[in-house]
Formats: C-alpha cells, structure tokens, sequence
C-alpha cells in the first residue's frame, strides 16, 4: 500500500491548554486543504518516546512483570518498559529498562517496530523490542515498590491473552509481533 498523497491541514494556531510532568495538551486550529476549519485538541507527550521489551529468558519462555497501574488502579501484568532518557538511543534505553525492571540484561535486542498510541489525539511513540541473550545485572529504578518478575511459558500464551490482568495494547501488540516474528523465523511455537 501506498502512502497518501492528501496534503497536511494547516495548523493555524496552536494554544497550551494544560501541562504535567509528563504532558502537555494543546488546542490546534486547522485549515484542511478544502477549506474546512476545525478545532482539535492533542496531548504532547515525552519527546524522546519510550522503550517497551518482551524478553526471552530462554527460548521457550519470556519474562512478564506485575506493576501497579494508576489509570485503571489495578496490578496487570506486562512487559518492562520506560522512557528514553537524553542521550540514550532506544537500544540503550531498552537495556537499561531491562536492567531495573527484571534484573538483566540483553546481549541482543531486535526491533519488532515503533508504535503510537491514539495518534488521533496523542503524539507519543514507543519502540517495541525482543530481548535475548540475557545476562544477571541489575540497576537502580524508579518504581515505588519491586516489581513481581514472572517467567511465562510461551507454550501458554493463549492463557496469557485470555487474562483480564493483561490488557495493555501495546503489551499485546508486542506479543503478537513476537510471535509473528518466531514463526517467520521458522521458530514454530
């Protein structure tokens, strides 16, 4: 498939509406190429984006980790992941990710891809990853409280999605571009 060839809306005016540690919300006011004028309101998120791992502690098993999630006030279950620190490449910052969240680090990373989440109205991107090649090391993080590291059987990922304690989407996306991965790779699970 081919890209579009529509011409970008205008923006006619941009205006900061609020701001976080983490976001800021913006009103926009666009001009589309046929005229048509709207309004609409986006988030700004870390400029730098974010790192999200599925790492393999061998080659039948990944590794999960169980964190408090503040939007829906619930412990899920998902994958290590953070923010790109300045200076850090995503590789790097997956690394380091790895490190504070579960304890390892990765000999080998491979992108799976870059994602968005509701780019409709939130501009922040995330690399995903596939950790191998795992090796002891661990780094200070930022969390409230140690994080539950779970070895999860790949054999056993129909369960694994069947949970109401995994719901992230970009958890789930990852996971699935995993598998497609293994199985291009001939690695049938």
């Amino acid at each position: 498939m081919s890209q579009s060839s529509k011409t970008l809306p205008k923006i006619l005016k941009c205006t900061l509406i609020a701001s976080s540690r983490f976001f800021k919300i913006e009103s926009l006011q666009l001009r589309f190429s046929n005229g048509q004028q709207r309004e609409f309101e986006r988030m700004r998120g870390y400029h730098r984006g974010a790192v999200l791992i599925v790492p393999f502690f061998d080659k039948d098993t990944i590794l999960l980790i169980r964190e408090y999630a503040a939007g829906t006030h619930s412990y899920e279950l998902g994958f290590p992941k953070g923010l790109i620190d300045s200076g850090e490449t995503p590789e790097i910052a997956a690394n380091r990710e790895l490190k504070e969240e579960v304890g390892f680090g990765a000999n080998s990373l491979q992108k799976l891809k870059k994602v968005t989440m509701s780019p409709s109205y939130f501009s922040s991107e995330m690399t995903l990853f596939m950790a191998f090649d795992l090796y002891p090391e661990t780094l200070p993080g930022d969390e409230p409280e140690p994080l539950e590291v779970i070895k999860w059987p790949l054999n056993k990922v129909d369960e694994l999605l069947a949970r109401d304690d995994f719901q992230e989407a970009r958890g789930i996306s990852a996971l699935l571009l995993t598998l497609k991965a293994l199985k291009d790779k001939n690695n049938i699970i």
